[in-house]
């Protein structure tokens, strides 16, 4: 078991949001290549299956039952913090939610606990799947 996260010595949760963001998106990125996909134009349109706000906050509804106590807390500070840019197509309710997964995949990163961040974003994008059939 890690030693619990002490959430004053994090950075601020959207800092982490913009580092999550990048981690997950890399993460799909990585399993569209593996998967075979090589054209530029189909990886960009699969990729909308899981880096969007609404399927951010799909994902982390995926894994929410699962989070520890520190987890979770985190989460709840990322989907608390300011949110200015909030997408136009998102609700506030999937943006907040989509916040706090990055926010948690940002921590995880930064606190060095890459076996729970992979089995989360492994987690989250095996959750999505289905989501690739409902795109145009």
């Amino acid at each position: 078991m890690d030693a619990p996260i002490r959430q004053s010595d994090l950075p601020d949760p959207l800092a982490l949001a913009f580092l999550g963001d990048a981690i997950f998106s890399h993460a799909v990125r990585a399993m569209l290549v593996a998967r075979g996909v090589s054209r530029a134009g189909e990886l960009t349109r699969l990729s909308l299956a899981y880096v969007t706000a609404e399927a951010q906050s799909e994902g982390f509804l995926l894994i929410e039952p699962s989070l520890s106590d520190d987890e979770a807390a985190l989460c709840r500070r990322a989907q608390n913090a300011g949110h200015l840019n909030r997408p136009r197509h998102a609700t506030p309710a999937d943006y907040r939610r989509a916040t706090a997964l990055e926010a948690l995949l940002g921590m995880l990163e930064v606190t060095g606990r890459t076996e729970r961040l992979r089995a989360i974003t492994d987690r989250v994008i095996a959750g999505l799947t289905h989501r690739e059939e409902t795109l145009p």
